[in-house]
This record gives structure tokens, C-alpha cells and sequence, in this order.
């Protein structure tokens, strides 16, 4: 048995190119788990010889094994394993290419729970003198039409703003909130570890479990609760009936866009700055608004001036996740009847691997490092249409089936540290071709 108090993480190296992690959960949480999930199916099943609620316990974890087991393996993996996953990778500085990718799951009732992983290993990057590259930013159009647009856009956010009446929950408000599981007698369970999450309340009849759960509360609220919803968040196969202490970390109201956020999330000084940033993605050319285009172009010349090669293992990966995306779309028949359709794919595959190793090297460089703060920056800008092509890389889904569902925190952080470490290198580029 471990002697552990929390989980615990491993890394193996097994070549220059592949590397593998493993995250341990003691032996004590995975019994204390298990008999919980034991008694709630004691509660609920209906066996032979026995009426509803008395079948022994002893009964239930032998024969109900196979279920109990799959359940708890899934709790753990969302209540420890990805945050604690995400957070030893980046303290210990790995020079990760593309995400890690679950490879196993050895759980045992009455033994340690490992969570292994394996990693590709980017190869070191040589970025010193990348500030000084010469970059020549895409210009604004000249129409004083985009200026009034600004104009009444920031009119009409600072109206909202005004109209805001309190600071309670409402539909379409991001919240941050943690969840700590509780035993029967309304204690910590599994120690007093909290899982940090995050959650934009949806506003459809499907998100009706969470409106109840958060609207009408407010930012330091604490609660325990045993909503449907934190069941099914845990547990997508088995029926429980955990508690769980409930706080509410944090709110981004959706009522209007926060240009406070907005200044703080791109290092804005005054009004001119906040005018000329928000002109980036009223201006377009071709279709490709001013912002979009700054970002293609300095992502561009790093890549160009930083050479290295894409593992093709990551490359097929992300085709099918760019073919699985525009599945769907109307024009997708189209775009597979062109004769360079498979080549296309592949050319913004590679790309878009590049980008992603190259960010995350730079954010590792450049000791960049993300805080609610930053990460309410980086949920303000998706509060708007408009504003959220400021947001370059793909945004994690907050939808399943239809509806709202909670996402980690470290998850959320690995997106906004990409768009940070962004916006830091264009800030450099931008800097010193002004010459400011």
C-alpha cells in the first residue's frame, strides 16, 4: 500500500522522442471511493433474495465490480488526474510536443490506482534573438466607418456595464467554482483536495440542472449540494449520489463585454490603444480580419526563422481532428471533390502542430505563467461575436450532448497560455518594428 496522503507523479524517460508520465492515486483514496460508490448502489439495486436497500454490502462489491471499478476509474480521472497531470508537466519545465495521450488504467479495489500517459518529446528549440526579428505588420483599413463602429461598440458595452444591477448568477455568466466529494457524515472524503473548474451556464431547457444549481448565487458562496448534474459531471455511466461542498471561486458576467479585462489582456495604456485594438477585428481584408492576419504572419516568421521538424505521429492525428471538424459543414463535399484536398489537410495539420510546439516552448522560455486573471481575459473575449477573433487557437468545447458541462481549470489553462504566449510574442514583434 502507498504511504502517500496525495496523489503522485512519475516521468519515464524511453527515448530522445517519447517519454511517458504516471499519476498515482493511493491506495487509501481508492478504497474510500470505492465503498462510497458501493453504498450508493447498496441503496439502489434490487437483487435476488433480497428487497431493495438490504442487499449486504459485501455482495455488492464483488458482483457489481466490473461497473464500481470503470466509475471510479473515471471520478479519479476528473476529480485528480488531469489537473494534476497538466501542473506537474508544466513545473517540471517537459518540452511536450502535442497532449499527452492516456495509454492505461490499472485500478484494484484494494491497491494504488496508476494513471499512465505517454508523452512526445519535442526537440529543443534555439529561440534566443527572436524579438529582434524584423516584422512588418498587416495595416488597418482606412474606411471612418470602421471607426464608428468601435465607437458605438464600446458605447453600447459601457451601457451594459452601467445596466448591470447585481452581482448574483445569471444565464450565460462564466462561473469558477470548486468541488470537494464528502463522506456520509458531510466530511472530506478524499482528503481535502479540491477540484477547480470552470462553467459557462447555458441558457437552452438541457442546462436547466445547472441554472439551478448556480443562478441567484454569487461570487464566495459556499453550499453542499448533490445536484444530478455534479453526478453526471463524475460519473457518466453509474447513478450516484454523492455530496459535494460547493465554491463559488469566481464570475465573468456575460450581460456585457468587460473592457477593464480587455486592457489588462492585451497591456492597453489608454483610449487610443483600446481604439486601435478593437479596430483589429472590425478591419477585414479577403475575409480575414486585421488581428487574424497579425497572428498568421508573426506565427509565420517564427516559424520560418525556427526550424524543426513536426512528429508525423501528432500530423495524422491532427488531420483526422481538422476532418472531424469539417465533417459536418455544408461546403465539406465541395472542399473534398478539389484535386489538392488531402494535401491541403495535411499542409495545415503540420502547421498547426508547429504552432502548438513552438507556443509551448516560447511560453517555457519566457517563464510566461497564467492566473484567473488571465484567464477571465481570455473568457471575455468569446462574450462577444466580434471580439472573439481575437482568440487564434481553437477554444476547448463546452458543450456535451446539448449542453453545458463543467471543464478543468487546467485544461482552461493550457488554452489561454497558448493565446498569453501569443499575444506576448506579437506584443515583442510589433515593439521592436515601432521602434517603442
Amino acid at each position: 500500500m502507498s504511504v502517500s496522503a496525495t496523489p503522485s507523479f512519475v516521468l519515464h524517460s524511453n527515448s530522445p522522442q517519447f517519454s511517458s508520465a504516471v499519476v498515482t492515486i493511493p491506495a487509501t483514496y481508492v478504497k474510500k471511493l470505492y465503498a462510497q460508490a458501493s453504498m450508493a448502489q447498496q441503496a439502489e439495486v434490487h437483487t435476488f433474495g433480497f428487497s431493495k436497500g438490504n442487499t449486504p454490502l459485501s455482495y455488492i462489491e464483488k458482483n457489481f465490480q466490473p461497473h464500481l471499478v470503470d466509475h471510479v476509474k473515471e471520478f479519479f480521472f476528473k476529480y485528480f488526474v488531469i489537473n494534476w497531470l497538466y501542473k506537474e508537466l508544466y513545473e517540471k519545465k517537459i518540452l511536450l510536443a502535442g497532449e499527452p495521450f492516456l495509454q492505461d488504467i490499472s485500478l484494484n479495489p484494494h491497491q494504488d490506482a496508476r494513471f499512465s500517459f505517454s508523452l512526445t518529446l519535442a526537440q529543443p528549440i534555439t529561440l534566443q534573438g527572436w524579438k529582434r526579428l524584423p516584422f512588418k505588420a498587416p495595416k488597418r483599413k482606412n474606411y471612418k466607418d470602421l471607426d464608428r463602429q468601435v465607437e458605438n461598440f464600446l458605447k453600447e458595452e459601457n451601457a451594459a456595464i452601467k445596466k448591470e444591477s447585481d452581482a448574483t448568477i445569471k444565464a450565460g455568466d462564466w462561473i469558477n467554482f470548486t468541488v470537494c466529494v464528502l463522506n456520509e457524515r458531510d466530511k472530506p472524503l478524499l482528503g481535502s483536495y479540491k477540484e477547480n473548474l470552470w462553467l459557462r451556464i447555458g441558457q437552452e431547457e438541457a442546462d436547466a440542472p445547472f441554472q439551478t444549481l448556480f443562478m441567484g448565487k454569487k461570487m464566495g458562496d459556499s453550499f453542499v449540494s448533490d445536484n444530478e448534474c455534479l453526478q453526471e459531471y463524475f460519473s457518466s455511466h453509474l447513478d450516484t449520489h454523492y455530496k459535494f461542498e460547493v465554491t463559488i471561486v469566481d464570475r465573468l458576467p456575460h450581460s456585457f463585454f468587460c473592457i477593464d479585462h480587455f486592457k489588462k489582456h492585451f497591456k492597453i495604456r489608454n483610449s487610443k490603444e483600446l481604439h486601435q485594438k478593437l479596430i483589429e477585428v472590425f478591419s477585414y481584408r479577403n475575409d480575414i480580419s486585421q488581428r487574424r492576419a497579425t497572428a498568421e504572419e508573426s506565427l509565420k516568421l517564427l516559424l520560418s526563422k525556427h526550424a524543426f521538424s513536426a512528429p508525423q505521429h501528432l500530423v495524422l492525428r491532427q488531420q483526422k481532428t481538422i476532418l472531424d471538424l469539417i465533417h459536418d459543414t455544408p461546403d465539406y463535399q465541395v472542399y473534398k471533390m478539389q484535386p489538392d484536398f488531402k494535401e491541403k489537410i495535411k499542409s495545415l495539420a503540420e502547421k498547426q502542430v508547429k504552432e502548438d510546439v513552438f507556443m509551448h516552448q516560447l511560453a517555457l522560455h519566457e517563464n510566461i505563467g497564467i492566473t484567473n486573471a488571465d484567464i477571465k481575459g481570455y473568457l471575455n473575449l468569446g462574450n462577444r461575436p466580434r471580439t472573439t477573433e481575437f482568440i487564434y487557437f481553437e477554444p476547448p468545447s463546452t458543450k456535451f450532448l446539448g449542453h453545458e458541462v463543467p471543464i478543468s481549470a487546467s485544461l482552461l489553462v493550457q488554452c489561454c497560455l497558448k493565446e498569453k504566449t501569443l499575444n506576448h510574442a506579437i506584443h515583442h514583434l510589433i515593439k521592436t518594428k515601432s521602434g517603442t
